[in-house]
């Protein structure tokens, strides 16, 4: 029998952890092809899924901080490329790929990416028309988010100098390209809005790839457009490119040429039809002009000398005080004949009358009450003297008059009995005017 030093013996957690680090060790990472099976995507946001050929297969976990990258959500069935790091699963003792990165194998990941992302924003509104903000008609200023070197600014600058050269421009410089660019094209789109001097804003690039313009395919850039509160044109590549920002803006216009020419009116227009207002004014004015003449000789026919004016006026000031005169006199002679029937009716209802009537029944009224109750009093004293004589008989205060008296204890209980005491006990004695304090010295039979 073959004996075993039990300090050679290890436990499974010690076996799998010994394993677990070879692995790690002694593999570097990998870049490994295949289809996803048994794909899972729990709530906690990591991913379980296996990678598989016709031959073999190996489990997969994708932790949630490296799944946020990427532009396209896997499916079941779906061929693709990841780089892993090969380590083992403790609890289960399985061999895994920790999964850092995942690129679509197949034809058209960019494409994919890109219709998920469009399907959902639609799904939440973002592209609804109701969503959509008018252009201003007169803007007053223009805010124009692209990169300051690029071929769309000259552009967009070449057709306003043409069309109004008058509008202002704020040009916010940001890259269009790369992977720093939609942090840039956002800086820039919140530093327009803290601004707030532009009433329009233009975003835009040149043409190119689906990787050259994947900027613009930025979900974080997309909802910070739909919620921007100034209009927006989104102009990005060639009138055959579409990205993600071209539906979420307000209007898309198919270059940048294009989206200056919808922000800008076009001066040779507006020149036109302000000549035009300005012929219309000058007729109006004129017609104006001549009607007043018309009006002005006709007041000059009707105005009187103002002397005359002045001798109408006095003369009928003297016609109205004559008039006011008689209403005064006539109203005073009225005022006088009511104030002497008034003075008649208070003769009439003075109050010294019934004064001196009530005042004859009062003095009647105390001479019977004083009749009536005088003899009520007499017959209640005596009554009192009686009951109080008899109460008197009664009375404990009378007994004690007559030399009695009677003992409480210190508890002023009343004692009825030589039992209720004991010996050296303090006794209240109570007489008919004062009391004292005594001492039991002891009970007698």
């Amino acid at each position: 029998m073959q004996i075993i030093d039990p300090s050679s013996v290890l436990s499974v957690s010690d076996f799998s952890r010994r394993v677990k680090h070879v692995l790690e060790a002694n593999f570097p990472t990998v870049v490994i092809s295949g289809e996803i099976s048994n794909l899972a995507m729990p709530r906690s946001g990591h991913w379980y899924f296996t990678l598989k050929d016709d031959r073999a297969q190996v489990r997969c976990a994708m932790f949630r901080q490296s799944n946020q990258r990427l532009r396209f959500v896997p499916t079941e069935g779906m061929q693709i490329l990841v780089t892993a790091r090969v380590s083992l699963y403790e609890a289960r003792g399985d061999f895994q790929l920790i999964v850092d990165s995942m690129e679509d194998a197949g034809v058209g990941a960019l494409q994919r990416a890109f219709e998920q992302l469009k399907k959902r924003l639609q799904a939440e509104g973002l592209f609804a028309p109701e969503h959509k903000q008018a252009l201003p008609k007169f803007p007053h200023c223009l805010g124009i988010i692209t990169s300051p070197s690029g071929a769309v600014l000259h552009d967009i600058l070449q057709v306003l100098q043409r069309r109004f050269p008058a509008l202002p421009v704020i040009i916010y410089p940001t890259q269009v390209q790369g992977d720093d660019a939609p942090e840039q094209i956002l800086q820039a789109l919140a530093q327009a809005q803290q601004h707030n001097h532009c009433d329009v804003l233009i975003i835009g690039r040149g043409g190119g790839s689906v990787e050259d313009l994947w900027a613009f395919n930025n979900e974080q850039l997309a909802r910070a457009i739909h919620q921007c509160p100034i209009p927006i044109i989104s102009s990005v590549g060639h009138e055959v490119d579409v990205t993600i920002c071209d539906f979420v803006a307000d209007v898309r216009a198919p270059t940048p040429s294009a989206a200056a020419e919808l922000v800008s009116p076009d001066q040779q227009e507006w020149l036109a039809w302000l000549q035009a207002i300005e012929q219309q004014l000058s007729k109006a004015i004129k017609h104006q002009l001549n009607t007043l003449q018309q009006q002005l000789l006709w007041q000059q026919k009707q105005l009187k000398h103002p002397g005359r004016y002045l001798e109408e006026i006095a003369q009928r000031i003297d016609t109205l005080a004559e008039k006011m005169e008689q209403q005064f006199l006539f109203y005073l002679q009225l005022q006088q004949e009511k104030l002497l029937t008034l003075h008649a009716r208070l003769q009439q209802h003075s109050p010294a009358q019934q004064l001196a009537q009530y005042q004859s029944r009062l003095d009647y009224l105390q001479q019977r009450l004083r009749h009536i109750l005088s003899p009520y009093f007499e017959q209640q004293q005596q009554k009192i003297v009686s009951l109080a004589r008899e109460l008197d008989a009664f009375s404990p205060l009378a007994t004690l008059g007559r030399g009695y008296s009677y003992v409480k204890n210190e508890q002023h209980e009343l004692i009825k009995s030589a039992t209720q005491l004991h010996s050296g006990e303090t006794v209240i004695v109570h007489f008919a005017e004062d009391q004292a304090l005594m001492t039991v010295k002891k009970k007698l039979p």
